[in-house]
């Protein structure tokens, strides 16, 4: 299959995906680049072990994380500079907002703390949330994409749900 015929067959769904880890159109937009190079990249060294959608979604996923790493340090390095530096010469970089599509006004706060919250889990229990309550898969697929047993990733979406309702319960009593 030509990387064409891949960016048409599953474009959208590294997109969608991405969007789900990032909330931002221009960051999902630039993660879905990056995927596809390295789909280029590394297509010739594909063994067909897994299905193909199944590597896809793999590098979807470690480049969407790789992505909020890359943010997260800048984030630490303006904030340690910020210290050094009170005549305003610190890095001061764009940090993401919120900018999802189709999602209604009065919704976008709600689910933007929500987003937040996701946001701090830790990378497995994050992935596997998003792939089995926003992308729908189930687990035995989840498990293949993450390469674990369907009893890890049964885990993983439970301490996930568990974690967010803690954080949502405790975020709520605070305002």
């Amino acid at each position: 299959m030509s990387l064409q015929e891949l960016y048409t067959k599953y474009g959208k769904l590294v997109y969608n995906l991405s969007l789900q880890y990032v909330q931002n159109k221009e960051d999902a937009e630039e993660i879905t680049q990056d995927v596809f190079v390295a789909i280029h990249q590394s297509l010739e060294n594909f063994k067909g072990q897994a299905k193909i959608s199944t590597w896809i979604y793999r590098i979807t996923i470690n480049k969407s994380l790789d992505f909020i790493r890359s943010k997260n340090r800048i984030r630490r390095f303006a904030a340690l500079t910020s210290l050094f530096f009170s005549d305003g010469n610190a890095a001061h970089p764009e940090m993401s907002h919120f900018n999802h599509p189709g999602v209604l006004m009065e919704q976008k706060e709600k689910l933007q703390q929500i987003y937040g919250l996701i946001n701090k889990l830790p990378p497995n229990q994050k992935t596997a949330l998003i792939l089995s309550k926003l992308e729908s898969k189930s687990q035995q697929e989840i498990a293949e994409i993450m390469n674990l047993s369907p009893k890890a990733v049964e885990s993983l979406v439970q301490r996930a749900k568990t974690g967010l309702e803690k954080k949502l319960k405790l975020s709520e009593g605070k305002q």
